[in-house]
């Protein structure tokens, strides 16, 4: 069975829903460990609760962005997994760490990427008026929030929207796409040429919620 190591910062919402998926057979994989940069998030409490290997190096209490990144190659090295993912991990990566786990690092970003990268995605999707915005799950490249697309989700903006109505919204949507991106993993579906993510055999890379969501 393949193992994933699953890294959080905070309150673990997509952490909760790939570790349901995991107990209910939708994905057929061992997560050999949550770990967090902060000692006191909720997500630990999560994968907890799930019988999952909690582990915690607050940031803080590292030199620099570099010693605290090797802590984190040599623990997650030890625990040998064939995929690492980013789930609400909210630190930037030095490229030593991207270069080390290149091809097994993924990530989710809420909005329509490259659109609105970086924070506060939903308040830049109402600013900017757009009808449609939703989530994106892709490969981690040195370059933040850019690396190929492989699943992406879509929502509708309604009127009304605030960035919380629209960002609960958007969650509910990456916890599928999330899932689904990792199950293609595991079962060796993704192919990634010149920069472009495919699934085979061929199945619809992107997933939406109507306007009744």
């Amino acid at each position: 069975m393949k193992r994933i190591v699953i890294l959080i910062s905070g309150r673990g919402s997509n952490l909760k829903a790939i570790l349901q998926s995991t107990k209910n057979g939708t994905l057929n994989t061992e997560v050999a460990a949550v770990i967090s940069n902060q000692k006191n998030a909720q997500g630990l409490d999560i994968a907890k609760e799930f019988g999952v290997n909690a582990i915690s190096f607050d940031h803080k209490d590292f030199e620099s962005r570099q010693t605290f990144d090797h802590q984190l190659i040599a623990t997650i090295d030890e625990l040998k997994p064939d995929l690492v993912v980013l789930a609400g991990f909210m630190r930037l990566l030095t490229d030593e760490f991207v270069e080390h786990f290149e091809g097994k690092l993924i990530n989710i970003h809420p909005s329509l990427l490259p659109s609105f990268p970086g924070l506060k995605t939903h308040e830049q999707a109402l600013a900017k008026g757009v009808k449609w915005h939703g989530a994106t799950v892709h490969f981690v490249s040195k370059e933040m929030d850019e690396g190929p697309i492989i699943v992406q989700g879509v929502v509708p903006v309604l009127p009304g929207d605030t960035p919380e109505l629209l960002a609960d919204r958007v969650l509910e949507i990456e916890h599928q796409i999330y899932v689904q991106a990792i199950k293609w993993y595991l079962d060796d579906q993704i192919r990634l040429e010149k920069g472009i993510v495919s699934v085979i055999p061929t199945a619809p890379q992107f997933f939406a919620i109507n306007e009744k969501s």
